[in-house]
């Protein structure tokens, strides 16, 4: 069984998908990209994924190929298709291009037509010695480009540093730039510091993460203090909880940063108690 895509217009395995090799997504990595979980067979904060995925084409000038309505009906399509092979827990990524055309730097003289192609994956839950052990992080100068709040598949600043990550046993690399602490590689950050849960602002130098604005909501529906300010390396050093969050990975807690026990070397109570909310939140999503 193969799981079924969506390209352009037609939903087919997606070992059958074919794009021609000038595409600028594959020539420039011109394009643009969203990631969206699926729980119970429901699209997890569909409207704001469209949102962004709008803001970030509009950024780069890509012409948006479908309306709202009809991003929503081909979604719940590919989940539905996709249904037998990764269950009513998926992980949707979608991929919008400025489509097929000469290799030029310039944008295309003709009026070109995006490439729309979408794919599912079993959404994989987190390992359970998370909640008991959390993860490792390492601390690295930011190398990306300076539009990071564009979701562009332009990804290889972000692979490296993942990497790198990686090759130092770790899941995450927090980027520092400018003397400011600004996201990991692939994921938004927190900090409690001083009792105060803080999120680095938005701005061009990280992602406006919908997970992330997800806790921010949760936190003051729950009463616990939270605001955005810039966190620079000492503070970072010197947090009691640090957490990484993206939409697969939802809430990481991190317990050692470059080699050094972050607060009691545990998963701290506040992230105990958030990803309790989270994981409600997911819950009422799948009893809708």
């Amino acid at each position: 069984m193969s799981s079924i895509s969506y390209l352009n217009g037609a939903f087919l395995p997606v070992n059958e998908a074919r794009i021609s090799p000038l595409d600028r997504g594959f020539i420039f990595g011109d394009g643009i990209y969203e990631v969206i979980p699926v729980y119970g067979g429901k699209l997890f904060r569909l409207d704001e994924h469209l949102k962004r995925l709008d803001d970030n084409l509009a950024a780069v000038r890509i012409k948006q190929p479908l309306s709202n309505k009809a991003w929503k009906s081909v979604l719940n399509e590919v989940v539905a298709r996709n249904r037998p092979m990764h269950g009513d827990e998926q992980s949707i990524y979608l991929q919008i291009t400025r489509g097929v055309a000469e290799r030029d730097h310039g944008f295309p003289n003709s009026h070109i037509e995006p490439t729309l192609f979408i794919m599912s994956s079993t959404l994989k839950p987190l390992a359970a010695s998370i909640a008991e052990q959390g993860v490792a992080a390492i601390t690295h100068a930011d190398i990306r480009w300076r539009n990071c709040h564009i979701k562009s598949t332009s990804l290889l600043g972000n692979i490296l540093l993942r990497q790198q990550a990686y090759d130092e046993d770790a899941v995450e690399a927090i980027l520092i730039r400018d003397d400011e602490v600004t996201e990991g590689a692939a994921s938004n950050l927190f900090a409690l510091i001083d009792d105060v849960l803080i999120t680095p602002p938005k701005g061009p130098l990280l992602l406006p993460g919908i997970t992330r604005d997800l806790i921010l909501e949760l936190a003051q529906q729950h009463n616990i203090p939270a605001c955005e300010a810039f966190i620079t390396p000492q503070q970072l050093i010197n947090a009691e909880e640090i957490w990484l969050t993206s939409s697969t990975k939802e809430i990481l807690p991190v317990t050692t940063l470059d080699g050094t026990v972050v607060g009691s070397g545990k998963p701290g109570k506040l992230w105990q108690q958030m990803n309790q909310h989270y994981q409600a939140y997911k819950q009422q999503l799948r009893n809708r």
